[in-house]
């Protein structure tokens, strides 16, 4: 198996992070211009940075396969462990959707504007035939998806870069204003805005699923964590900022409005390489998506949480190739939704991911503490009750200001995992004993 360098493994780790801005603009419209650069400066604090440091300390400390989900298994036992385990791997049927979702979006929207309108199963089958490249690309490897993350992200870095640049001559008129849309309801400002944020700002821990599969995980992690953190901030602030001081128009913003705004700044010289830019950032997504999401299955499986067939291995490539196969049907088959419909759901299943991930650092603290932390959480007591009770809070605020449909249909996937777990025990007992170091 070839392993992944720093390099390689940091451009993965923003491609699952963060991949470009593309995909925020509906926060603009809905919860005002204001407030999402607010939100893009305050909801970090209480989200990504805890949780990256969180994941720092505990990939150095733990650096194996499976990655937050054992961390869980091993501070509160199988049951939390599989529930980690459980929400992220249903989590990720839904962001992978979305991503493919997204990336037909901008390509229907390109083909109507310059060719012909396109119709819903031409949309459905760019989605899925895109999970079918990206599935065998992640059949191929972490070095495969690696390369391809780093030649995709590269582009749209230079790219995103030409129109922060272009915009910023062009600065016209206060970004923050309104701080709200006038007369929008609470729901539509805080919670689609805020579910939005936290889809955006997720993630950091994710990458400890294929730690086993990184050259020097102890020094590799934290070294990419504080490398990706602030340029992630750096993607989504700035671009939404010089675009709104250059034009203004705040209630036009929808997906795929920085192709819009790039043609009012630069014209076509300036939207082509963005819409191709978005375009490539939502197959990097989905690409380092999968990568991380199908170690979650195979994990499990090798433990007993699921059909010892998911744990099978690629025999030349060693990949779980089971498991990326049977995940990319079921990304197919939800591809049929809309980003927002998948989203909404998808926050309530990473809030409960996250909360077992910081949860389970402090506990491990308290059963642990002799175990060697190469990166430590720093500030000693006050930073382990940061990383905690930050996205703690914040889990609190985005679930009691959801929208109706996330309230309606979030808890089902999530309750679902109960049930699961006393079936799958019961048929096939538990297996692998987790003793960390």
């Amino acid at each position: 198996m070839h392993r992944a360098s720093f390099l390689p493994f940091v451009f993965v780790m923003y491609a699952y992070a963060t991949g470009g801005p593309f995909g925020l603009e509906d926060m603009v419209t809905t919860s005002g211009p204001g407030l999402t650069l607010l939100y893009h400066l305050f909801i970090p604090l209480f989200w990504c940075i805890p949780v990256s440091l969180v994941a720092a300390e505990l990939t150095t400390a733990i650096p194996v396969e499976g990655g937050f989900y054992r961390w869980v298994r091993a501070g509160f036992g199988d049951f939390w462990g599989f529930l980690a385990g459980w929400w992220n791997w249903s989590a990720s049927f839904l962001l992978a959707a979305a991503y493919a979702v997204l990336f037909a979006d901008y390509v229907t929207g390109y083909l109507s504007v310059y060719f012909a309108p396109v119709g819903n199963g031409t949309h459905y089958a760019i989605a899925a035939a895109l999970i079918a490249l990206v599935g065998y690309v992640n059949v191929r490897g972490i070095h495969m998806v690696g390369a391809v993350a780093t030649v995709l992200e590269v582009f749209v870095l230079v790219v995103v870069g030409a129109l922060c640049v272009a915009a910023a001559l062009e600065w016209r008129y206060d970004p923050f204003s309104p701080l709200v849309p006038p007369h929008a309801p609470k729901f539509q400002v805080f919670g689609a805005g805020l579910a939005l944020g936290l889809w955006l700002y997720s993630g950091y821990e994710q990458l400890s699923s294929v730690a086993e599969e990184v050259e020097q995980p102890q020094k590799t992690y934290p070294r990419a964590l504080a490398i990706v953190v602030p340029l992630s901030i750096a993607t989504y602030f700035l671009p939404t900022l010089f675009s709104l001081a250059a034009l203004g128009d705040w209630q036009k913003w929808h997906t795929g409005y920085f192709s819009s705004a790039a043609q009012l700044i630069g014209g076509p010289g300036l939207a082509i390489p963005i819409t191709i830019a978005a375009m490539i950032g939502n197959v990097s997504l989905l690409n380092a998506t999968v990568l991380t999401s199908t170690r979650m299955p195979s994990t499990m499986a090798e433990d007993g949480y699921l059909p010892t067939m998911f744990s099978a291995r690629h025999e030349r490539y060693g990949t779980p190739w089971v498991a990326i196969i049977a995940s990319s049907i079921v990304y197919a088959v939800l591809a049929q939704k809309t980003m927002v419909q998948l989203l909404t759901v998808y926050v309530w299943l990473r809030i409960g991911v996250t909360i077992l991930t910081v949860l389970s650092a402090w506990r491990l603290r308290k059963t642990q503490p002799d175990m060697p932390r190469p990166f430590r959480i720093p500030w000693s007591r006050a930073g382990l009750f940061y990383v905690v009770g930050a996205p703690l809070a914040m889990s609190v605020v985005a679930l009691v200001g959801s929208d109706p449909f996330a309230r309606k249909w979030g808890p089902l996937p999530v309750l679902l995992a109960l049930p699961m777990y006393f079936v799958i025990r019961k048929l096939q007992p538990a297996r692998n004993a987790l003793n960390p170091p």
